[in-house]
């Protein structure tokens, strides 16, 4: 093969692979994740899966593979399966579950959001971090992480580096809650669902939050995985709070408006999550099926973490300076404070 066929053939793969890379090395990382579970039980599978991801995203000999052609699929499985996962665990759930949270805990939810929203953007803004960071940070703490700095960053049209520093802080503050708020469970006097609502209420991405919670059990995963998708749902208002807001600015500077974005009410996957918890409890599915499915959104959820874990840069983070640091340092202090004191008053 001569040099130009090499180049040609190297440019045509890419294209032509598509997902399929990316979700064949998700798949070897699931793999990798169950072998370490088995030879390490005390290590959860999905955390496990997050590591490797990690891992795999730095080590020389993967690192152009994951930043390259694995890329797009490892991006499908980060964000697909993660919300195909989610509405499987649907099916752990009956209206019973979800309407024993109770009033209090939603109220509580909601004031963990605006507390941390404000508190976060308030702090940015007295640092002087530049551009939209503030806000960013401060959605992405307060909401559901990355996905919400892309929702809101869309909708502000902000400079794609204050995005990308922004999701990067909140990733690595995340990623560390998976290590670190399980080590406080005991310390910290919380209970299987204390531990859980205490997770969903202040770990940033629906991942993160699952990869968390389960160190906890099933119960802890039950009530975290549901506190965290009443702060899912607020993303939309949010939203469209910023592009109200950012229609006025422009407008009172004389600009014409833009063509904002605006997500669902719902999303999709809450919708389908909703679904499953309705279809459960009904009981007219029988426990092979059941069984089946928690098998299966285990798996999905593993891929979906490793894809996550994958999207880790450490060098980004690095470069992002020690004012931003600063900010997601007292940021992830702050919501995990005020999510502990909520979960005690309101339990």
């Amino acid at each position: 093969m001569t040099v130009r066929e090499r180049h040609v053939r190297t440019r045509l793969l890419p294209p032509l692979g598509g997902d399929a890379p990316g979700l064949l090395l998700a798949a070897v990382g699931v793999a990798a994740a169950l072998a370490v579970h088995q030879a390490v039980p005390a290590v959860p599978k999905l955390t496990a899966a997050v590591v490797l991801g990690i891992g795999a995203a730095h080590l020389p000999g993967l690192r152009p593979v994951v930043r390259g052609v694995a890329r797009p699929g490892l991006s499908t499985a980060g964000k697909r399966l993660m919300r195909i996962g989610i509405v499987l665990l649907g099916l752990k759930l009956s209206l019973g579950d979800v309407l024993g949270l109770g009033w209090a805990t939603v109220a509580m939810v909601i004031a963990v959001v605006a507390a941390t929203f404000a508190g976060t953007w308030w702090l940015g803004r007295r640092l002087g971090l530049p551009g939209d960071q503030p806000l960013l940070v401060a959605t992405g703490y307060s909401i559901c992480g990355a996905s919400a700095i892309g929702a809101v960053s869309q909708a502000a049209g902000s400079d794609e580096e204050d995005a990308a520093a922004s999701v990067a802080l909140v990733t690595l503050c995340g990623t560390l809650a998976i290590a670190v708020l399980p080590l406080l469970q005991h310390p910290l006097g919380l209970g299987e669902a204390e531990f859980g609502r205490w997770v969903g209420a202040s770990v940033h991405d629906v991942g993160q939050v699952v990869a968390t919670a389960q160190t906890g059990g099933a119960g802890a995963l039950r009530e975290a995985v549901l506190v965290k998708l009443m702060r899912v749902m607020l993303l939309a208002p949010l939203v469209a709070g910023v592009v109200v807001a950012v229609r006025r600015s422009r407008a009172g500077r004389g600009e014409g408006e833009g063509k904002a974005a605006r997500p669902p009410i719902v999303p999709l996957f809450v919708a389908g999550f909703l679904a499953m918890i309705v279809l459960r409890t009904t009981g007219v599915l029988p426990d092979r099926a059941l069984t089946l499915a928690a098998d299966a959104q285990e798996l999905l959820l593993a891929a979906a973490l490793f894809g996550l874990g994958s999207a880790v840069h450490l060098p980004t983070l690095l470069r992002t300076g020690g004012r931003i640091a600063l900010l997601g340092l007292a940021s992830w202090v702050m919501i995990a404070g005020v999510s502990y004191a909520g979960v005690l008053i309101t339990t």
